[in-house]
């Protein structure tokens, strides 16, 4: 069989197609019922093709874990998430954040070139040289544009890092939470941090306030620097920041039992809408019923790299707050009042949304993911590689 006639469907059958890598979307984009899965895991080599410039190519189906395996012993690292069982493709087609994120930017911006199978069985080659317009869309813009099969990054040499976990009282969680995001906006791109709050398995509202920092640096003296003002905020009750190998930061992931859903949305939040968005989160943070709240800090390189560079649509914000509930269904169902209640009071604060932690792919998400400029560029060229839409199980963009 053809690659054409593989991925065409006729007009009476049209699957629904999804394209696995890691498997970790939380909107399920790597599988489906009754239709075709395009499993990636045998495309998961991860090569030095180039030691003085650090070019690495990554087949499609590689996790984040075998990445920095590979990489460890050359001493180089890529700006990736945080997980170890994420996969490269899923990450970096919508972003990437992850623990370098301040100091290297998003996964997307190390990337360089990458092939892709097409709607139409072609095998195409995406760069800033060649299909340019393709290479624009697919940094941002999902898996909408065919299958990916090799990444190729321009890594960057890494030490150790220091790393770890500072926390709080959560009755201190108003103080920290301000005076983590005023330390985070003046502290060196070195510095990558996130705080969680009302971690139900921790004790929910009465959930020690957790700050998570990583220095990319080996240099106490700096480290120290970046890390005491968060020491600072309030009563530390723990700290187990160390040096330690970059790759041993990636932490591994979690397969929920059958049964589990989680639910999942995000937001952007920009400078003048710091002090409001985190006033809302410390209330509700320590008001029965909360979901899981995160922040996480933006900036630095992120906000160097130019608006119409990429797809990635939010360079300009200051932080990126995500809410997290899971459970058995009639759990996650109750807790979904208070839920949209919250979203309904930070709705005029925050501005878009982050593909990778939306459990959802609606209308209004692929809105929030993409802004009305990127989302027409982006149909322009979904029309020149899918006019039929055969990539549809994503935040998925219509051909123009």
């Amino acid at each position: 069989m053809t690659a054409q006639a593989a991925l065409t469907p006729t007009p009476a059958q049209k699957p629904t197609l999804s394209v696995r890598g890691g498997g970790h979307a939380f909107a399920g984009f790597a599988s489906n019922d009754g239709g075709i899965v395009i499993d990636l895991a045998h495309l998961a080599t991860v090569d030095l093709i180039d030691k003085e410039r650090h070019l690495v190519r990554i087949g499609g189906g590689a996790t984040w874990g075998q990445v920095v395996a590979a990489l460890a012993p050359h001493g180089l690292a890529i700006s990736s998430g945080d997980t170890r069982s994420v996969g490269v493709g899923g990450l970096t087609l919508s972003g990437g954040i992850g623990w370098k994120v301040r100091k290297y930017g998003l996964a997307l911006d190390s990337l360089v070139a990458a092939d892709l199978v097409t709607a139409d069985g072609a095998v195409v080659r995406a760069s800033a040289e060649e299909n340019p317009d393709l290479f624009w869309a697919i940094r941002g813009g999902g898996g909408n544009f065919g299958v990916v099969t090799a990444f190729e990054f321009a890594a960057h040499p890494t030490t150790d890092v220091f790393h770890g976990r500072i926390t709080f009282p959560a009755q201190e969680a108003a103080t920290v939470l301000r005076g983590w995001a005023d330390h985070l906006r003046t502290a060196p791109a070195e510095l990558t941090s996130i705080l969680n709050a009302a971690n139900p398995f921790a004790g929910g509202p009465d959930a020690p306030v957790e700050i998570l920092v990583t220095f990319d640096g080996d240099d106490p003296q700096l480290a120290a620097l970046a890390i005491d003002p968060i020491r600072r905020l309030g009563t530390v009750i723990g700290d187990d920041v160390e040096l330690r190998p970059y790759a041993d930061v990636l932490v591994e992931g979690v397969t929920p039992p059958p049964g589990i859903r989680f639910v999942t949305r995000s937001a952007f939040v920009g400078e003048g809408s710091v002090a409001a968005v985190l006033d809302l989160l410390a209330e509700a943070g320590t008001s029965p019923g909360s979901p899981l709240l995160s922040v996480r800090s933006l900036g630095g390189a992120v906000s160097r790299v130019p608006d119409d560079a990429t797809a990635f649509a939010h360079r300009r914000a200051e932080l990126m707050i995500v809410t997290s509930v899971a459970g058995p269904e009639p759990v996650v169902e109750a807790a979904r009042p208070a839920l949209d209640a919250l979203w309904d009071r930070l709705a005029p604060h925050t501005d878009g949304a982050y593909a990778n932690f939306l459990a959802s792919a609606t209308e209004a998400d692929v809105a929030a993911v993409y802004p009305a400029p990127t989302y027409d560029r982006l149909a322009q060229v979904k029309r020149r590689y899918d006019a039929a839409n055969l990539f549809a199980h994503n935040h998925n963009v219509r051909p123009r």
